[in-house]
This record gives C-alpha cells, sequence and structure tokens, in this order.
C-alpha cells in the first residue's frame, strides 16, 4: 500500500494552475492558460450554481480539453478554470461490503457514508507477468454448465458474450450469489437505472450483497463518468486482492466500457477506425483485462460481460476482449427462445484452464457430453422432419436418447445452488449413463460384410 502512495508523489502537481474557457467542442470545453496534466481534475466556475467538475482528455491548437463530469449548463466564455487534482484515486475499506457507490466512490445507497482510512490510485499498473503465481485451484460460480463443462480457476478472466435480453443479468446474479469467492466486486457499467435495484434485488439479493461491493455509472452519466466506474471497481477489487481474499470483480459491461471511451476518444480528435472506434479503446481494453489475475497476495477472478451487437460475437470490440481473455462463454438467443436457462452455449464457448485444472476423470466426461452435443446439432435438421434412420450411427442414436438428459444437467432455476464438486459428480454420473446406450447402440449395428478377396 505505501508503494501506491510513493508512486503518487511523482505525479503530484504542487503549483497552482488556472486558466479560462474559450469555447465548447461538441462534448468537451477548450481553456486557454492551463496546463494541467492528462487525466488531472479541473473546476469550471460558473456565475450561477456551483462549479463542474471536468476531465483533462487532451490538448489542441495551445488549448486544454476538459470532459465535463457533470452539467455543462452555465458555463460560458471566460469562465475560470483551476487544478483541482492532479492524480486520480478512490477510497476504500472493509466498510465498503454492502454498501453501493458511484464512479467517484461516493456511497449512493441513501445510507451513512462509511469512514474509510485507505485511499488507491485509479490506474494502477497490472502485475509482472513474471511475478502471477500459475493457476491450479478451481473456482466455484454455481452454474452447473460451467463449473462442470467450462471449470473455470482462481484469477482466471472469462467474458460472457451476449445480445441483449438472453438473461446475461440473471447468470450474473447467479453467479454473485452461490461464487467461492470471498469477496465480489461488481461495476454495472452504462445500465438502465431502473436494472439496477432490479439486480440488486432480485438477482444478487441481501445474501449476495452482503460481500459485495457495486460501483454503478448509469447510460445517462457522462461517458468519463462511465470509463472511471471501470477503474473504480478494478481499484476496489485490486484493494480487498491485496488484503489476501480471493475476490470476484464482474463487470457489465465491457462493451459499454470500449463506447464510452470512444465517445472520449473522438470528442478529443483521436481518428475512428474501425466501425468509429478510435485507437485508444483498444489500448485501454488489455491495460483494465490485465488488471485482473492472481498474484502472491491474493487473486482476482474476473468475469466481463460483453454485449454483441447483432448477436455478431465477431464484431471488433468482441473479437478484441476474445483475445484477451482466458475463456469465453456464449449465452444463446436460440436457447432463451426455448426457455433453456442459463442459455449457454457449450460448444461455442471455452475454457483455455479447463485441461489444466481439472480431473482426467472430468475432463473425459466433459469431451462425452460435447461429442453428443455436437453429434445433435449436425443432425438436428434430418432428425426435426423425421428422415434420420435410427442404427445408421451409433453416436447419433445415442445422443437423440440421452437428450433429455444432457439437457436437464445444463439447466438450473435462479434458486438452485451447485459448485465445481457436485457439478463434477453429476458430470460423471451422466457421461456413464451416456455410455449404456452407446455400447448398445454399436452391439446391434449391422455389421459389414467385407466382399470375398479374388485371388
Amino acid at each position: 500500500m505505501m508503494n501506491d502512495y510513493i508512486s503518487q508523489l511523482d505525479s503530484i502537481v504542487t503549483s497552482r494552475i488556472s486558466g479560462s474557457i474559450v469555447r465548447t467542442e461538441g462534448l468537451t470545453a477548450a481553456a486557454a492558460g492551463f496546463p494541467a496534466p492528462l487525466g488531472s481534475l479541473a473546476l469550471i466556475e460558473r456565475q450561477a450554481g456551483a462549479p463542474v467538475e471536468a476531465e483533462v482528455i487532451g490538448f489542441r491548437d495551445n488549448l486544454t480539453l476538459l470532459f465535463p463530469l457533470g452539467d455543462v449548463i452555465g458555463i460560458r466564455q471566460g469562465n475560470r478554470v483551476t487544478l483541482a487534482r492532479s492524480t486520480r484515486s478512490v477510497r476504500v475499506g472493509n466498510q465498503l461490503l454492502g454498501r453501493v457507490i458511484d464512479a467517484r466512490g461516493r456511497v449512493i445507497d441513501n445510507k451513512p457514508a462509511p469512514v474509510l482510512a485507505d485511499r488507491v490510485p485509479l490506474d494502477r499498473k497490472p502485475p509482472a507477468a513474471t511475478s502471477r503465481p500459475r493457476i491450479d485451484t478451481t473456482f466455484s460460480t454455481g452454474v452447473r454448465a460451467i463449473d462442470g463443462l467450462l471449470t473455470c480457476g482462481v484469477g482466471q478472466r472469462i467474458g460472457v458474450f451476449a445480445g441483449s435480453g438472453v438473461g446475461k443479468s440473471v447468470t450474473l446474479g447467479m453467479m454473485a450469489k452461490y461464487s467461492s469467492a470471498d469477496v465480489i466486486v461488481i461495476g454495472l457499467i452504462g445500465e438502465r437505472g431502473r436494472e439496477v435495484n432490479e439486480f440488486l434485488e432480485r438477482d444478487l439479493g441481501p445474501t449476495g450483497l452482503a460481500r459485495s461491493v457495486c460501483v454503478v455509472a448509469t447510460s445517462d452519466e457522462p461517458a468519463i463518468m462511465r470509463v472511471q466506474a471501470a477503474s473504480t471497481a478494478t481499484a476496489v477489487a485490486e484493494y480487498f486482492r491485496d488484503q489476501g481474499k480471493n475476490v470476484l470483480l464482474m463487470m457489465d459491461s465491457l462493451t459499454r466500457f470500449a463506447l464510452a471511451q470512444r465517445e472520449i476518444g473522438l470528442a478529443a480528435g483521436e481518428p475512428p477506425t474501425t466501425r468509429g472506434y478510435p485507437p485508444s479503446v483498444f489500448a485501454l481494453l488489455p491495460r483494465l483485462v490485465e488488471r485482473a489475475g492472481r498474484t502472491p497476495q491474493g487473486s482476482i477472478t474476473a468475469i466481463y460481460s460483453v454485449l454483441v451487437e447483432g448477436d455478431d460475437v465477431n464484431e471488433p470490440v468482441s473479437d478484441t476482449v476474445r483475445g484477451l481473455l482466458d475463456g469465453h462463454v456464449i449465452l444463446s438467443r436460440k436457447l432463451a427462445a426455448q426457455s433453456h436457462y442459463p442459455a449457454i452455449e457449450v460448444l461455442g464457448s471455452i475454457s483455455r484452464l479447463f485441461t489444466e485444472i481439472t480431473t482426467p476423470q472430468q475432463r473425459s466426461a466433459a469431451a462425452i457430453v460435447r461429442e453428443l452435443l455436437s453429434a445433435y446439432r449436425e443432425h438436428e435438421d434430418l432428425i426435426s422432419i423425421g428422415a434420420y434412420r435410427t442404427g445408421a450411427n451409433p453416436t447419433v442414436d445415442t445422443a437423440i436418447a440421452m437428450r433429455g438428459e444432457i439437457l436437464q444437467f445444463l439447466k438450473q432455476s435462479i434458486d438452485e445452488k451447485t459448485d465445481v464438486a457436485k457439478a463434477s459428480e453429476e458430470l460423471l454420473k451422466l457421461a456413464m449413463r451416456c455410455q449404456q446406450p452407446r455400447k448398445a447402440a454399436v452391439a446391434q449395428a449391422p455389421v459389414m460384410q467385407q466382399p470375398p478377396r479374388r485371388n
């Protein structure tokens, strides 16, 4: 913790800096005579009302570009601008557990503000690659399909890729309630205001909230606050990790974080690239997700939701994030339409550490289930129209016979709690039952007679 304070001393500007507003450019204000460092916080005075806080996001034509953090009504040319703080930080402490805070660390749950003695910087460097221990311990998400077929490790980073309305928030709520983490930090980035209390009361519940810290920046807040909320949630998670705890960091969603940074980058004059995203988006994403992981002190197991546009998992943000994370879980709209929840598309999902942290028996059982799911998918059209002939393929016969049991294993109600040990046990039993009809189908399959050889 002391190293964090020492590192902040190098970036502190001791002199008083002030300037004046020259003009506004879209969502930004330009100030003259204000050489404040990038990322610092400034105050824009108004003739009526309290000063408006703004962050320095760039420089252009000897002017400093400021992105306001609040309402800009009342700002006019000539208003005085002063430097408020040159480093960004947030107050933290164990008293944050069970509380809801905004992007700047202020409580917003209508309860008395806690007394927090510690302060951490928002923008810390990720742990050094050579200092990260290997991930060798399983992490229980509480979702049977993930714990059994896509097992995660303590310190792993997973992406949940989903379109709108396929049960993403409910799935994340199940993970928060039933996970094996000591502390949960939840970042709701760009969410609709109505959904915040719904997630806290319905999906998370009092039990989950008691060991959680929720950071909220709704869609109506300035883009700079939505970006800062992601940094705040990560900084809070790092604080508890450094205390030796296993932390679950959940961020919903990484796509809205990227959209907010796109808004800031374009306002600062960056050139748009793929689908209008400026280069800063693709530079900021790895810096954010690399801060999660395992260290000698503790761990941050991170689950980032990614809102795919038009259910296209290959759009720029999804494609970039998928390459940065240690696995991805895809939620299917087709399964959601069939009331299959959680709507996890097992064949399209993967955990890159599955083979590292599971037993050979679980890996074999998972391979059997995946093979049957794949066989059914390949022949689904023939099966649905009745064109498939029983006995033509023993694997397909088994997939048809075990279809109901496999789907029953993959489905889970929101009130059903599980863990890795229980999910693995049920998976092994399911694989054993799948082997029985397969052996029977092979035994009953007609044997092809070989034609006699000619001399």
